[in-house]
């Protein structure tokens, strides 16, 4: 249960964190850890009111995510196959869905952190990938991608960001090739599915590859 106390803390402030992103990006890592630890709050009228205005628009989401992120620590906490170290992986994923869908960027600041977590933990969890499972999955996660943007890239160059490329290549690392193979098709379906209800066709790939990434993780 104190796992899940933690997530549900930590997803109450994903909402507010992907804000602080969204004023700043981009920046050097060193700004962004300032600028997200660093409340500015100004006790005058009008700052009180937009204070309040942002807790009213931020409230039910921050309340979902809270309940979405105590779930899935809840879940990976009591499941004895699964290391504790995928609790950071939920943790940074949420944030990093939330932040591309905000501003369409998965910022590096987060991405690149996230993927050396993965070879940490595979040196320290006897319960995580080994390391060259953990460095296949992120060479491949990181290669397939790219390869795969030149057949369509003389149509649409946007076709995959930079920030999908390098989360990608942190999907293969955390949860290995096999799994990889399997959150890029699920990945495709969910943004495909989303495409079709909003008719868009265009938008942030990150949610979809973030979902799909917990599905294949969990079940």
């Amino acid at each position: 249960m104190l796992f899940a106390l933690y997530g549900f803390i930590w997803g109450a402030f994903i909402p507010y964190l992907a804000r602080r992103f969204a004023k700043f990006m981009p920046a050097t890592l060193a700004y962004a850890l300032f600028d997200v630890c660093h409340f500015r709050f100004v006790w005058k009228k009008t700052s009180h009111q937009k204070f309040a205005l942002l807790l009213r628009r931020l409230r039910w989401r921050s309340f979902l995510y809270a309940l979405l992120t105590a779930a899935l620590f809840f879940w990976v906490s009591f499941n004895p196959t699964f290391s504790h170290w995928y609790l950071i992986f939920i943790a940074a994923s949420l944030l990093l869905a939330e932040i591309d869908y905000r501003i369409l960027i998965l910022p590096d600041i987060v991405t690149v952190p996230l993927l050396l977590m993965a070879f940490l933990a595979s040196c320290l969890s006897p319960a995580f990938l080994l390391p060259f499972e953990v460095a296949i999955g992120a060479a491949v996660g990181y290669v397939l991608p790219t390869l795969a943007s030149l057949f369509f890239v003389w149509k649409h160059k946007d076709v995959f960001g930079g920030g999908d490329i390098k989360y990608l290549s942190v999907i293969g690392a955390w949860l290995g090739l096999e799994n990889l193979l399997h959150v890029i098709l699920f990945a495709c379906i969910i943004f495909a599915i989303y495409a079709v209800i909003f008719r868009k066709r265009v938008g942030a790939f990150g949610p979809a590859l973030v979902a799909a990434s917990l599905v294949v993780l969990l079940f």
